[in-house]
């Protein structure tokens, strides 16, 4: 579950979301002052307008943004968006139904594209679409995989770790890497830099994958959920003990924030 919400049963928006964290009671994308997530409702408000968000056949999400005259603004709720990973929040998608708002699952943001849609006066504008994935298709394909990481520098890994957090547009003349390439670059950074050893309790990786290469696990130390691209300064390799301790150990919180602490000497600022 993602903070605590079960896929396919259905919420009431004041009582599970409001009264428990807050955020704009009127927006479709909701952020929150104190909690690290962001909630987007998908529903038929757009369709009065002439567009709609919308599944592709790849698995994709397309997601419109928020602004309801003249062209849409990467700021507030749709800066939010595009900025989840890289500030370490969940992203966690619902439908608006009659009976309430049903929970789809923890996204993660690939990218986004602008098309022409209609404003709510009618007029045709610069729309931002999201383009979003499930969280879980994405840690799937990553724990199958089991190619070494690249044979460069640490140095060079964490540029293109860095890099992965940022909010890519895609653009008809520049293609744009996936969402599974970037948290792979996250991935690789974050266990070269670890050099074999659980960055928790500094003992050696249990065994050795198949590749050849220390098994440690990525945590994201900021988010409930572990996987997709996240700021490796947050990002820290366990061995599966250390990371279960998190998840589920009756200490798992105060372990959390001794690894925030720790961060700040095993990652520059």
């Amino acid at each position: 579950m993602s903070w605590g919400f079960e896929v396919g049963r259905i919420y009431n928006r004041r009582r599970d979301i409001h009264e428990r964290f807050g955020g704009s009671r009127q927006s479709g994308i909701i952020t929150f002052a104190n909690h690290p997530i962001v909630v987007i409702i998908s529903g038929e408000s757009g369709l009065a307008h002439g567009y709609a968000d919308r599944w592709r056949a790849d698995g994709a999400f397309e997601y419109f943004g928020a602004g309801q005259v003249g062209p849409m603004q990467m700021l507030r709720g749709n800066a939010a968006i595009a900025n989840h990973s890289r500030n370490g929040k969940g992203l966690l998608l619902f439908n608006d139904t009659n009976a309430g708002l049903r929970f789809r699952g923890e996204m993660v943001y690939e990218r986004h594209h602008i098309e022409k849609a209609p404003d709510r006066e009618g007029a045709l504008r610069d729309a931002i679409v999201f383009e979003l994935r499930f969280l879980d298709a994405v840690v799937e394909v990553a724990s199958l995989e089991d190619k070494a990481p690249p044979a460069v520098g640490l140095h060079d890994l964490r540029a293109r770790a860095l890099a992965a957090v940022a909010a890519p547009a895609r653009t008809p003349s520049e293609g744009t890497r996936t969402i599974y390439e970037r948290s792979r670059d996250v991935r690789d950074y974050v266990l070269a830099r670890a050099n074999g050893a659980c960055e928790g309790c500094a003992e050696p990786a249990p065994f050795v994958r198949p590749n050849g290469t220390p098994y440690l696990e990525p945590h994201h130390i900021r988010r409930v959920s572990d996987g997709g691209p996240d700021d490796p300064r947050f990002v820290t390799a366990l061995c599966p003990n250390c990371h279960r301790r998190v998840h589920a150990g009756a200490d798992g919180d105060a372990y959390n924030r001794i690894l925030l602490k720790q961060m700040k000497a095993i990652e520059p600022s």
